[in-house]
């Protein structure tokens, strides 16, 4: 299991490595938080861990530019203790959240639970429209056998779509999931995402037979031929 550390404190990450290596870890050390995004990118890690108070680009920046392209688990290991980032880093799609200093014991703990959470990611099923197939382990999109390649984001709408088949997802609840917050203001890109998804997808992008868009609520995924 590979595990990310970003924290720009040095003495904490080689402590961390030295007892998550003992424990069966890999560990990836980033110094701050563009690093991390860096890191998180090139090596896919399968847990980061992730301080808020880094140079570059904060914890909670990260944590938004990584909701923009994966569901990797995140723990937040931060000395902030106020209930206000705690809520702002959740928000912002962490899994969960350790307060400095904490028992190493617990950290631990944590991990685990996040680790089987990643490993029954594992089994995402297969799922097929039109001539289109839908990998959700593998992250892949193929149409007609050939691979279709998607930008993060797009695959991000797709994969929420593909998770809840032939019911409405809100644009809402597609804000939250993709930008970490029902607060970000639908500006038209969902509608110029799906419009692209569309072009990708669909046998006849002008009248989409898959990708369906429910007016004023959201849109909907319907399966079939």
């Amino acid at each position: 299991m590979k595990v990310l550390i970003a924290d720009d404190d040095p003495q904490l990450v080689r402590a961390l490595r030295i007892t998550l290596a003992a424990h069966g870890y890999e560990v990836i050390a980033a110094p701050d938080g563009a690093a991390a995004i860096t890191l998180a990118a090139s090596r896919r890690p399968d847990i980061v861990v992730l301080d808020l108070g880094m140079p570059r680009l904060d914890g909670v920046q990260v944590i938004h530019a990584l909701r923009g392209w994966t569901s990797i688990p995140i723990i937040v290991v931060s000395g902030r203790t106020g209930s206000a980032d705690k809520v702002e880093a959740l928000d912002a799609g962490a899994d969960d959240f350790v307060t400095k200093p904490f028992q190493i014991d617990e950290l631990l703990a944590r991990l685990r639970a996040l680790s089987r959470r990643a490993v029954s990611a594992s089994d995402d099923p297969v799922v097929t429209f039109g001539d289109v197939t839908v990998d959700l382990a593998a992250t892949s999109v193929t149409r007609s056998g050939e691979r279709v390649h998607l930008t993060p984001t797009e695959w991000r709408i797709l994969e929420a779509l593909v998770r809840n088949p032939g019911s409405l997802v809100t644009r809402q609840a597609l804000l939250k999931d993709i930008w970490g917050t029902e607060q970000v203001t639908d500006t038209g890109y969902l509608r110029l995402y799906l419009s692209q998804l569309r072009k990708k997808l669909e046998r006849d992008p002008a009248r989409p037979a898959h990708l369906l868009t429910e007016a004023g609520m959201g849109y909907r995924l319907v399966l079939g031929a």
